[in-house]
């Protein structure tokens, strides 16, 4: 009984004792039941997504782990040099440099970027290692799936101070307002357990907003990948292209070498030249000069002039074959040849240089396009001496910029409206799916009238079909095509103009189809390296052809539709039925009475067919019909755009090389396939005549 007594007595004290001091070996018994009550919890809010016009994703959120290494206290590292040898097989760090962080004086060390944004494989990879020490925190990153894709347009976004996702290049940056987005939280009071007894105090997450831009993917992709091939064979110090419709102005693909990996964030250059380089654009400007003649009814194309040389004031003005013409010939020959002495006399004799000068107005040649991108560039209209109202004539002197070029010409293509370019299609609510923000078609102007533009067009068609004209070499089999090539001088450190085969600025400025343009393309390369037999023409033809081609096929405008497109529109146009559910034979009666090809994939009824009913499609077009046991049908002969539907269809992996039309599969016919095959294909464009000689053009066009 003395010993109960004795530590009933002392139980007591104790109790007395922390309800006095309200604490247990020196902690606060109030803060302790505080934090086990008290449950706090961050709501996690995800960065507004960028988007294609289709929906297609460029830039979007994902789940990302930091590692970290604890040095000191319990869970340390206990073999560093095992450890920096296994980490450095999944990071982008050697052995030493690991170890050399391992050996650092602190109780927990990073790997800076190359330990950040790792992904879930990388985190199991280094997990199943079970390196002591080896700890992961989750986050966020910003992922752009495709990589070196329309870099200068989308930018990029970081983590900042505070590990929040901020724009910091780019569309990223300029409508950071839009994309941003806000952790919200959670705070409740619980039992025992840690469950809620009421009283939650929650602070939603904003989301960031979603942005919709006119990029196409399919279009974007055409435009990167001839131009990483140029890229790579030509090595040029500039490599540029931009792709728009003219009947709105939205820019369906920019895209410029140098470039950068939004995901690595190896950039060192840090301007859009589409947007932001400003330089003399050659014979591309004797479009607006010839636009301008024709709309003010001055331009007689089969009146005479004496080519080679014209003398404006002291100056001699020469063409470009070292001054010795072509003899007395006609201003439409001259437009061919792109002579610079006719189109110095239709600046100074047929429009006059005031004259002249209120249609570099109206075509907005002398001021920035406002387009929705950061960083566009001021040009300059030197046009104070005589000499320089003529050179700007045939496009040297003053400097325009490519999108200037892309707007300007919008006029020619879209029969007289010349049309704002703009990127930004839509932003979008991510959670309301409300529309905050909507860019419309907006026309700034109409240079030259209807007919005017239909004439200019066909006057540049004759520069690519004529023997004597100096696009030859952007022929497109099947389609008809517009256009000007430029040949511009590069300025030197010391102010003269640079000498050599390969040191200007090449450039091609086309709209097809002639009668009726659906894109308008602007490629230009700086100071490719050519070989003896090549001028500079060659890269930018490569291009070119393969983006315009391969972007008309995209869209469905068949080589027929160019000659005749009204009466095409009525009697090629088809729209497809809905034959989902029908058995196969059901189906492919019904397809074929509507005018078009069907192709069953399967057995059994049709679970889904591409295109789609209700689409409208040319008479003749493949329906591609999947069902039950699906199998690979004979591509052989189909056109880029078949091949794509097929992939999108079966849910391949499509990888396709050269242009044209499908002449190897390597999933033969038969074949079961499954959802994630790779399907390779090589595509060769169809035999054709034999070109027509291409003028040899000397520098200075």
């Amino acid at each position: 009984m003395l010993i109960f007594s004795l530590l009933f007595f002392l139980l007591l004290a104790r109790f007395l004792y922390i309800q006095v001091t309200g604490q247990v070996h020196g902690q606060s018994l109030e803060k302790w039941a505080e934090a086990k009550h008290n449950k706090k919890g961050v709501l996690e809010a995800m960065r507004g997504t960028i988007y294609d016009q289709h929906g297609e994703v460029l830039a979007q959120d994902t789940s990302a782990y930091k590692i970290a290494a604890v040095l000191k206290g319990d869970g340390h590292v206990k073999d560093k040099d095992l450890t920096a040898e296994k980490l450095a097989s999944v990071l982008s760090l050697s052995k030493e440099e690991i170890l050399a962080r391992l050996n650092k004086p602190a109780s927990q060390v990073e790997f800076g970027s190359e330990g950040s944004n790792l992904t879930k494989e990388q985190k199991d990879k280094i997990e199943s290692m079970k390196l002591p020490g080896i700890i992961f925190t989750d986050g966020k990153t910003r992922i752009y799936p495709n990589g070196d894709f329309a870099s200068y347009i989308l930018g990029y976004a970081k983590p900042n101070d505070q590990d929040v996702l901020e724009g910091n290049f780019g569309i990223e940056k300029t409508l950071d307002k839009y994309l941003h987005a806000e952790n919200g939280s959670i705070a409740y009071k619980g039992d025992a357990r840690g469950l809620a007894t009421g009283n939650e105090k929650i602070v939603p997450p904003k989301n960031g907003k979603d942005v919709y831009l006119t990029i196409d993917q399919h279009i974007q992709s055409f435009l990167e990948d001839a131009m990483n091939t140029a890229a790579k064979q030509y090595e040029p110090s500039m490599l540029l292209g931009v792709v728009a419709d003219p009947k709105t102005g939205k820019i369906l693909a920019m895209s410029s070498r140098p470039s950068f990996d939004p995901n690595k964030r190896d950039i060192s250059y840090f301007l859009n030249d589409p947007i932001a380089y400003a330089y003399e654009p050659g014979s591309t400007m004797k479009i607006f000069t010839l636009a301008a003649a024709v709309n003010e009814g001055v331009y007689n194309g089969q009146a005479y002039y004496q080519s080679g040389k014209y003398a404006v004031g002291n100056t001699e003005i020469k063409d470009h074959n070292g001054g010795a013409g072509w003899g007395s010939i006609t201003f439409d020959e001259g437009v061919q040849r792109s002579s610079n002495v006719a189109f110095a006399i239709l600046a100074q004799k047929q429009l006059g240089f005031d004259r002249y000068r209120q249609y570099l107005h109206k075509f907005h040649l002398d001021e920035k396009t406002g387009i929705d991108l950061p960083g566009e560039s001021k040009n300059t209209i030197l046009f104070d001496k005589e000499i320089q109202k003529a050179t700007t004539a045939f496009g040297q002197g003053s400097t325009v910029t490519p999108i200037q070029q892309i707007q300007a010409a919008t006029a020619i293509a879209n029969d007289g409206k010349m049309m704002k370019p703009y990127v930004i299609d839509r932003i979008v609510d991510a959670d309301t799916k409300k529309v905050v923000q909507q860019t419309s078609p907006e026309e700034v102007g109409k240079p030259i009238s209807k007919a005017s533009a239909q004439k200019v067009r066909q006057l540049l068609e004759t520069v690519i079909t004529s023997p004597k004209g100096t696009g030859t070499a952007y022929k497109i089999d099947g389609y008809s095509v517009a256009g000007k090539t430029g040949t511009a001088q590069i300025p030197g450190p010391d102010g003269k103009y640079m000498t050599g085969k390969e040191n200007y600025i090449f450039s091609f400025l086309g709209m097809a189809p002639v009668s009726d343009p659906q894109l308008v393309v602007y490629v230009a390369i700086k100071q490719p390296k050519l070989t003896d037999t090549e001028y500079g023409a060659t890269p930018l033809a490569d291009i070119f052809k393969s983006v315009t081609k391969n972007s008309l096929q995209y869209l469905k405008i068949k080589p027929s539709e160019v000659k005749n497109p009204k009466k095409l529109a009525e009697q090629e146009n088809a729209k497809v039925p809905n034959v989902s559910g029908q058995t196969m034979a059901a189906a492919k009666a019904a397809l074929e009475k509507a005018g078009l090809t069907p192709v069953l994939l399967g057995g059994g009824s049709v679970i889904a067919q591409m295109p789609q009913s209700g689409d409208s499609v040319l008479k003749g077009d493949r329906i591609l019909l999947t069902g039950t046991d699906n199998k690979m049908p004979n591509i052989i002969g189909w056109s880029m755009r078949d091949a794509m539907n097929l992939a999108h269809t079966m849910d391949l992996q499509l990888k396709p090389s050269g242009q044209g039309y499908v002449t190897e599969q390597s999933i033969q016919e038969g074949t079961a396939v499954k959802k994630g095959d790779v399907l390779e294909v090589k595509l060769a464009p169809p035999l054709e005549p034999q070109p027509e000689a291409e003028i040899q053009k000397p520098p200075g066009t």
